[in-house]
């Protein structure tokens, strides 16, 4: 399905022919429909995902005494995102061109309390016989030139829709607070931001520096309570 180009010659057809607005309104509607439904397919299996590891995280509260997952973060990527990532890519404006090379549109972040509850709960996830991974990306044992840190999975995953199956892609990150707190902050302050080269450069350098004091942070407080465990009976 084409969901852009067709739409807009059909919409100069009814400036020409000036047609009643309410029918176009209905053309668009009926145009953007099947991207409603995969939209809706995506949020489906966010649910998926965000079950297991709910599932995942009570069950360690019952094995260990203590929630590795702090917070569970979900969102589907809008138009406009899916739009701009189509033209980056220069792919054909098609549903099934977005579903086959577009990776990202489903998102669900989860945020840990220790960096090595994340390659717990990858395990965990990745040894669940309807979840096969996609693509793997570990920036904690690599981080990214800025100090960005993260556990980047791509996993596919069935959904069962009233047709019957389907299975869909969905990013899974995995974080610690710290490198969620970095990784918020450092996007607000350098989002459109309009600095001099220059002084973009100290910044990066700075938040560089501010990405190893909280990979420290992580290192420590993971001693901390390893340190604490041996002496809970």
């Amino acid at each position: 399905m084409v969901f852009k180009d067709e739409l807009a010659v059909w919409q100069d057809k009814f400036v020409r022919d000036n047609l009643m607005s309410d029918e176009f309104l209905e053309y668009i509607q009926d145009s953007m429909m099947p991207l409603e439904e995969m939209l809706a397919d995506y949020r489906c299996a966010i649910m998926e995902i965000e079950t297991k590891f709910k599932v995942l995280n009570e069950q360690f509260s019952l094995q260990y005494d203590r929630n590795p997952i702090e917070t569970i973060k979900s969102r589907v990527k809008s138009k406009d995102g899916i739009m701009r990532k189509i033209r980056r890519k220069n792919l054909p404006l098609t549903l099934e061109a977005v579903e086959e090379n577009i990776y990202d549109i489903a998102g669900v972040r989860v945020i840990t309390s220790f960096q090595d509850d994340i390659y717990r709960l990858a395990e965990c996830l990745l040894q669940q016989d309807d979840v096969r991974l996609f693509r793997k990306k570990d920036y904690i044992q690599q981080p990214k030139p800025g100090g960005y840190r993260s556990l980047h999975l791509i996993v596919e995953v069935p959904i069962f829709l009233q047709n019957g199956k389907k299975i869909m892609k969905v990013e899974v990150q995995l974080r610690t607070i710290a490198m969620d707190f970095w990784a918020s902050l450092e996007h607000k302050l350098r989002y459109k931001k309009s600095i001099p080269e220059e002084e973009a450069d100290a910044l990066a350098h700075d938040l560089f520096e501010c990405a190893q004091m909280s990979a420290t942070l992580d290192r420590r407080m993971e001693d901390v309570r390893n340190r604490m465990t041996r002496y809970i009976e």
